[in-house]
């Protein structure tokens, strides 16, 4: 199953110990689906773990790394221009690029659309409920 993560779930995964996000974010790492992601959705990943949450650089790149390790690093040739905050189209880009089977996100813009170009956009609690045996490590 391939799967792209909104920015809310990588920061959560990073900010939050313990989080939903987190636990996502080890399944991926796992291999128990395929995560992609996008040179877009890392920079702003980037961009508010060092604004919103004072991450260091060396925080900031040591997560970037982890993700990159853990996803599918893509730069999407189409664009996309449905929604008023420029980084959810980078997501739904990333999503159309990589063939996606789900996009994972907590952001009420995207899951308002529910689906994209038949992609489902689902909430992180549904997404994780695809996996009842796999305990938080």
């Amino acid at each position: 199953m391939k799967v792209v993560f909104d920015t809310n779930i990588f920061i959560s995964a990073f900010v939050v110990p313990a989080s939903q996000g987190e636990r996502a974010f080890l399944l991926a790492r796992h291999r128990r689906f395929d995560l992609y992601t996008s040179v877009a959705i890392l920079t702003v990943t980037a961009r508010k773990l060092r604004a919103k949450f004072d991450q260091s650089e060396d925080d900031i790149r040591q997560a970037l790394k982890l993700i990159s390790r853990a996803a599918t690093v893509l730069k999407p040739s189409i664009r996309v221009n449905i929604l008023k905050d420029t980084p959810d189209n980078r997501i739904l880009e990333c999503g159309v690029e990589a063939g996606a089977h789900l996009v994972v996100t907590g952001d009420r813009h995207l899951l308002n659309l529910k689906k994209f170009q038949g992609i489902p956009i689902v909430r992180l609690a549904d997404f994780l409920r695809m996996f009842p045996d796999e305990a938080p490590r």
